[in-house]
């Protein structure tokens, strides 16, 4: 990864983007992918679009990464100063405590969510606190000095930094999907340097983690020929993972496609040859049997049914402050999607043969 796509991946990893409060990272998706593309367009729930036109030979293909994070939201500000806070997404509780937050507000606001000290509870009746019942402590002294720092309604955010660890991987929270919506971006320049005659639309979408609203939307909107989600799926190659949920996912193997309900068989294969034959990477496999939790179950009911698969990188430690990814699967992600990109162009359809 250059210097450049560098600083763009860390970029958008800093830049907060919670659940319906996308618009600051989705700026800085935009300013980017601004530079390359023939078009970009926004819609009015800030879901962001970037297009090469091909030569019109080809079919259209849209390939999209989810621009929002878990996250907090203040639900109310206490007489005593205190906020209590509500998930947006799945939220972990159990990562949540003791953690150092930003309260997203006018100014951001520092605080932390409390954790009594180990000497003062029963540890052995400690439990895991729903995230409705922490609280979060900006140091006011009352309810009249907090409601001059936040709103109800603010977003908060964990305050992680990213951490490089050995070898190319890296540490940060919002992997989930920040580096989808990088893959995607980086797709699209690598299929306008390469001006396939495929059109593709590169897409960031909003509120994937409060139910796949917009990839709702910009099906709706779109309507391709064919349609790549890029999400972030689990490497199980940790010790803690139980050998019942134990898959064959690991990190820096490369990219997963997923086979079985949302995945369309032809697009399997178009993106599981492209990546031999042309992007030169190896591919993992990974096993859908019900729905994919990813853009792809909203995009492939939408409309009259739009073909589509999913490509995911392998993620550790997903919704936590501190998941990890290793760089060099994203590279080889954006390599896959960009040849299934060029390929496509031999394809009149994408249907299945009965």
């Amino acid at each position: 990864m250059d210097e450049r796509r560098r600083d763009f991946l860390e970029t958008l990893l800093n830049t907060p983007s919670p659940s319906g409060f996308e618009t600051d990272g989705q700026r800085v998706w935009v300013d980017y992918v601004e530079t390359f593309a023939d078009e970009v367009r926004t819609d009015a729930y800030g879901n962001a679009v970037a297009v090469h036109e091909g030569s019109g030979e080809g079919p259209e293909i849209a390939v999209a990464g989810h621009a929002d994070e878990i996250g907090f939201i203040v639900r109310d500000i206490l007489d005593d100063g205190f906020l209590r806070i509500a998930s947006v997404g799945g939220a972990d509780r159990t990562v949540s405590k003791g953690q150092h937050v930003t309260i997203h507000a006018d100014e951001p606001v520092q605080g932390v969510i409390g954790q009594t000290a180990i000497h003062l509870r029963e540890t052995s009746n400690d439990e895991y606190e729903d995230v409705s019942a922490q609280f979060v402590d900006v140091g006011a002294a009352d309810d009249e000095a907090a409601r001059d720092l936040v709103e109800i309604g603010d977003p908060v955010t964990v305050s992680t930094t990213i951490r490089e660890l050995a070898g190319d991987r890296l540490a940060a929270r919002g992997m989930d999907n920040r580096v989808g919506t990088w893959c995607a971006a980086e797709a699209l320049r690598r299929a306008v340097a390469a001006d396939v005659d495929t059109t593709v639309y590169a897409v960031s979408t909003v509120q994937e983690e409060v139910g796949l609203q917009g990839a709702k939307m910009v099906g709706y909107d779109l309507d391709p020929d064919a349609f790549l989600a890029v999400d972030v799926t689990h490497a199980t190659d940790t010790p803690d993972v139980s050998a019942k949920r134990r898959g064959p996912v690991e990190l820096g193997e490369g990219p997963v496609v997923t086979r079985g309900s949302a995945n369309h068989p032809v697009l399997v294969e178009l993106a599981r040859s492209a990546a031999t034959d042309e992007a030169d990477v190896d591919v993992q496999l990974q096993a859908a049997g019900t729905r994919t939790g990813t853009d792809a179950d909203a995009f492939y009911t939408s409309r009259s049914g739009i073909p589509s698969v999913t490509v995911s990188i392998p993620n550790r430690y997903m919704h936590t402050p501190v998941e990890v990814v290793d760089t060099t699967d994203l590279d080889d992600v954006a390599a896959l999607l960009a040849a299934v990109a060029d390929r496509a162009s031999a394809y009149d359809d994408f249907h299945v043969s009965l």
